[in-house]
């Protein structure tokens, strides 16, 4: 569980770095995740969602150029839902640079938080852009999604 947990981490802290500007350093020491009693999440959560941050971000380029070669005609980058692109990037990321964690599992847990944080249907966007983009950067040839 605190691999979901670190992606969910992972997801709210790219779309806050998107949306609110918010800095990696900020970002990554997760003082926003405190709750009123000074409860955080669990170390080994966050330390997973460091790696995810600051990978996500290094990488950037790389990874908004794959979800862009990946839209259809009719999606335009600068038009999708920041939720939905903050998942997409995080997930890509996983799927090009983190090649020890199986592209079902991180598909599955897109969609997972797709369904709940992101817009209704999204989920099935991000599962055909997710499952377009493994077939195309795997050369494992793991079976359909």
């Amino acid at each position: 569980m605190s691999r979901r947990k670190g992606r969910i981490l992972a997801f709210q802290a790219l779309y806050s770095w998107d949306v609110g500007g918010i800095q990696v350093p900020e970002l990554v020491s997760f003082s926003w995740t405190e709750n009123e009693k000074g409860q955080s999440s669990d170390q080994e959560s966050r330390d997973f969602a460091r790696l995810l941050i600051s990978g996500a971000i290094e990488h950037m380029d790389t990874i908004d150029a794959e979800i862009k070669k990946h839209l259809s005609e009719k999606w335009d980058f600068g038009r999708l839902n920041k939720v939905t692109l903050a998942i997409l990037r995080m997930s890509v990321y996983s799927l090009l640079f983190q090649k020890d964690l199986p592209a079902t599992i991180v598909i599955d847990e897109a969609i997972d938080i797709a369904k709940e944080y992101g817009p209704d249907d999204s989920f099935k966007f991000i599962n055909a852009l997710l499952d377009t983009i493994k077939k195309t950067s795997s050369t494992e040839g793991e079976g359909d999604h």
